[in-house]
C-alpha cells in the first residue's frame, strides 16, 4: 500500500526529519531500495513488469508446479539484487558483484528447470554438481533475504542448519543422528520440502496477486479515499480522532494487509487532531500502531501468513476470511472501547472540543463510491464459488475497470505498468522470506523437531491444555521478537501448533491462535515497525510506544485463548461442534463483547468516571470471568453470571462516585 496521502487541510505535513525517520523504519520492513533512473530504472520496472505478468498467466493458465516455484524465487532473486543494495552506503548505485549475484541466481534457476524430474528423482543420491548448485540457492537466498529484511531472519535459519548438521552432538531429547551436506543441501534445494515447500508455493500463487492488488488500489486512489471517508465519518471534530484511526485502520486496513503502510498513512493524517484534542505522543503512537495491526488480521487480505494458514490446513481462502470475521470485529470492537474510554477521560479533562473542515460525506461517496467494491470483490467472487486465484484475478480487472470513474485514480497505461511493477516489488521481500523460512522449515522436518517440541511442550506442562497455550504464545511471541511475522507463523506452525493439536484443539483453532500471537510481532520489540514508525510521527519514544501499543491491544490478544481452551470457544471462528448452533455464536460472541469492554475499562483506568485501585481489579475478574468461564466452570458455579453480577455492580459503583478527574 503507498505510504502517502492527501491530507486534511488541519493536518500538518510530516517535517522532513520525521518523513526521513518514517521511511527508514519502513526500509527496516522492506529492505533499503535503489532508486534507479535512466536505462537502469526502465530495467527494473520491465523486470518487475515481467514478474507480476508471469504470475497473472499463471494464475489464468496452468503452469507445472515446480515451474512455477522455481521461476517466482528466481525473479525474487533478480530483483533482489537488483533493487536492493549490499549496504546503505551502496544505494542507488549498480555494483559488479550484484550482477555476478544476479548471474549466479539465472544459474542456479536455469539448472533446477533444466534438470526436471530426473533432479528429483536422484535427491537422495545428488551428483556433485547438485551439491554446489544446491548450496548456491542457499547462500543466495539468504543473502536475498539479508538484503531485503535484514539479517536475523537469515541468521535464524543459519542456525537451524548448524542443528541439522551437528545435532548429534547435542543432549537428548533435542538429539537427531546429524546430517551431512549430500543429505540436507538436496533435501533443501531441490524437494519441495525445503526452499521450494508450501511457503513460497503461498508466496508464488497467492500472496504475489494480493500484493498486485493492493498496488492497483493504491494507484487508483482508495487509501486517500478511506481515510478522507473516515474523517468525515466521524464528523471532522478534534475529539473524533481517535474513532477516525479506528473506523480508517479498519477500511485501509482489510484491502492493503500491511501494518506499518497502514500506520504511516494514518498517523500523518490523524496525529495532528490527536494532539490537538489532548492525546499524549505516546498514546497516540501507541493507539496509531494498534489500528495498523488490524490491517493484518481483516478480511479481505489480511496479512500474507494467513494464506499459508489455508495451505497448511487445506482449507480454501474463504474459510480462513470466515474464521477472521469475528476476531476482526471483537478487535475492533475492542479498540473502540479503548478509545471512548480515552475520549471520556480527555473530556473530563476539559479539553475543547474543534471542528475543522472536511469533504463531506454525501460529496465523497458521490465521487468514490466505488472504492468501496476492494472490501467485498475478492469475497463475493469467493462466494459463488471462484477459487481464490481467480477471484483475486477477477477483483484486479474490476478495479481497473472502476479506477475509470474516477478521473484522478484512472489506471490509465502507464500508470497501470508502475502499479503492476510496484506490486511485484513489495512481493520480493515476502517471497524471500518464505523460502528463508523454506530453509527452516526443511531442516525441522528432517531432523523431526517439531515432533520432539511438542512433546517436550506437552510435557513441561504437565499435559495441562492451559500450560501448553501459554507456553505456546510466549514460543510464538518470543520467535516473533525475532522475525516478521510471516516467518514467525511458519516456524511456529511447524513447532508449536502440534503440542496443541495433540492435546485434542482442533487444528484450524490451533492455527488461528498461532496466527494471532505472531501478529503480536509488529507490536513487539527489537521488530516493533508499526509503533516505531508512529514514534517517528508523533515524536514519542519508540519504547514507550510500544508499550502503549500493548496496552490497546491487550484486551483483544486475550481473545485467542478462548479458541483452544473453551470447547465452546470455536463458535468464534464460526466452526460447529456436534451440538453447537448459531446461538452459540451469539451467545459466545456476547460474552466476549462484554468481557472485553470490562478488561478495556480495566486497562484505561476509566469507566463512567475513573477507577480506583479495587474497581480496576473487579473490571479484570469480570472481563476474564465472561471471556473465559470454561477455565472456572469446576470450581464456580455459572462464572458468566457471576462475571455479569461483578461487572455491574462494579458499574454502578463506579457511577455513585463524585466526579473526579482521570489522572494520565
Amino acid at each position: 500500500m503507498s505510504h502517502s496521502t492527501g491530507l486534511p487541510p488541519e493536518a500538518a505535513q510530516l517535517d522532513r526529519e520525521t518523513a526521513a525517520q518514517v521511511e527508514r523504519l519502513i526500509e527496516a520492513e522492506e529492505g533499503i531500495q535503489n532508486r534507479y533512473s535512466g536505462w537502469l530504472g526502465v530495467f527494473g520496472t520491465a523486470v518487475a513488469l515481467a514478474m507480476s505478468l508471469f504470475h497473472l498467466w499463471a494464475a489464468w493458465d496452468i503452469v507445472p508446479t515446480t515451474t512455477l516455484r522455481f521461476v517466482h524465487v528466481g525473479f525474487a532473486l533478480v530483483l533482489g539484487f537488483f533493487l536492493f543494495p549490499v549496504a546503505a552506503r551502496y544505494r542507488d548505485r549498480f555494483i559488479a558483484w550484484d550482477a555476478v549475484l544476479i548471474a549466479a541466481s539465472l544459474y542456479v534457476i536455469w539448472y533446477l528447470i533444466n534438470g526436471g524430474d530426473d533432479l528429483l528423482d536422484r535427491y537422495v543420491f545428488p551428483e556433485p554438481m547438485d551439491i554446489v548448485v544446491g548450496w548456491m540457492l542457499v547462500g543466495l537466498v539468504l543473502e536475498a533475504t539479508r538484503r531485503t529484511t535484514g539479517p536475523v531472519m537469515p541468521f535464524v535459519a543459519g542456525l537451524f542448519m548448524l542443528y541439522a548438521f551437528f545435532g548429534n552432538y547435542l543432549p537428548a531429547p533435542w538429539t537427531h543422528q546429524g546430517y551431512g551436506a549430500d543429505r540436507l543441501i538436496p533435501h533443501l534445494a531441490t524437494t519441495l520440502e525445503g526452499i521450494f515447500g508450501t511457503a513460497v508455493d503461498v508466496s508464488a500463487t497467492l500472496i504475489i496477486l494480493f500484493t498486485i492488488y493492493g498496488s492497483l488500489l493504491s494507484a487508483s486512489g482508495a487509501g486517500k479515499f478511506f481515510v478522507d471517508f473516515s474523517f468525515a465519518a466521524t464528523g471532522g471534530k478534534a475529539a473524533s480522532a481517535g474513532r477516525t484511526v479506528v473506523l480508517s485502520s479498519f477500511l485501509l486496513g482489510g484491502p492493503s494487509g500491511s501494518g506499518v503502510a497502514t500506520t504511516v498513512t494514518i498517523g500523518t493524517v490523524a496525529w495532528p487532531m490527536m494532539k490537538r484534542v489532548g492525546y499524549r505522543p505516546d498514546d497516540a503512537g501507541g493507539l496509531l500502531a494498534a489500528g495498523g495491526l488490524g490491517a493484518i488480521i481483516s478480511p479481505p487480505v489480511l496479512g500474507a501468513a494467513a494464506f499459508l494458514i489455508a495451505e497448511y490446513l487445506k482449507i480454501g481462502y474463504l474459510d480462513v476470511l470466515k474464521m477472521a470475521a469475528i476476531p476482526t470485529c471483537l478487535y475492533y470492537a475492542s479498540l473502540f472501547f479503548m478509545v471512548e474510554l480515552d475520549q471520556r477521560r480527555l473530556n473530563q479533562s476539559g479539553v475543547p472540543d474543534i471542528t475543522v473542515p472536511v469533504t463531506p460525506v454525501r460529496e465523497l461517496l458521490r465521487s468514490g463510491w466505488f472504492h468501496f467494491s476492494s472490501l467485498i470483490a475478492i469475497i463475493a467472487f469467493m462466494a459463488v464459488g471462484y477459487s481464490s486465484t481467480m477471484a483475486v484475478l477477477y477483483a484486479m480487472g474490476v478495479a481497473v475497470l472502476l479506477s475509470f470513474l474516477s478521473k484522478e485514480g484512472a489506471l490509465w497505461p502507464m500508470k497501470l505498468i508502475k502499479a503492476l511493477a510496484d506490486g511485484a516489488v513489495q512481493a520480493v521481500g515476502i517471497a524471500a522470506t518464505c523460502a528463508a523460512a523454506g530453509i527452516i522449515v526443511g531442516c525441522i522436518t528432517l531432523t523431526g523437531l517439531g515432533l520432539k517440541f511438542s512433546d517436550i511442550a506437552i510435557q513441561a506442562a504437565g499435559g495441562s491444555l492451559l500450560l501448553t497455550a501459554i507456553f505456546t504464545a510466549l514460543i510464538v511471541w518470543i520467535v516473533g521478537l525475532a522475525v516478521p511475522v510471516t516467518a514467525s507463523y511458519i516456524i511456529c506452525a511447524v513447532v508449536a501448533a502440534p503440542a496443541l493439536i495433540k492435546l485434542g484443539v482442533p487444528d484450524y483453532a490451533a492455527h488461528m491462535f498461532v496466527f494471532y500471537y505472531a501478529v503480536l510481532s509488529e507490536v513487539s520489540p527489537p521488530t516493533a515497525l508499526s509503533p516505531f514508525a508512529a514514534a517517528a510521527i508523533t515524536g514519542a519514544g519508540p519504547y514507550r510506544t510500544t508499550l502503549m501499543a500493548w496496552k490497546y491491544t491487550l484486551p483483544a490478544f486475550v481473545l485467542p485463548f478462548v479458541f483452544v481452551t473453551d470447547p465452546e470457544g470455536v463458535a468464534l471462528l464460526l466452526s460447529f461442534k456436534p451440538g453447537m448452533g448459531w446461538m452459540d455464536v451469539v451467545w459466545q460472541t456476547v460474552l466476549a463483547t462484554v468481557g472485553l469492554a470490562a478488561l478495556a475499562a480495566a486497562c484505561q483506568g476509566m469507566a463512567l468516571r475513573a477507577l480506583a485501585v479495587g474497581e480496576r481489579l473487579a473490571f479484570t475478574i469480570a472481563g476474564l470471568l465472561l471471556v473465559f468461564p470454561a477455565l472456572v466452570e469446576d470450581y464456580l458455579p455459572v462464572p458468566h453470571l457471576i462475571g455479569f453480577a461483578l461487572l455491574a455492580g462494579a458499574i454502578l459503583l463506579n457511577g455513585r462516585k463524585p466526579m473526579v478527574k482521570a489522572l494520565g
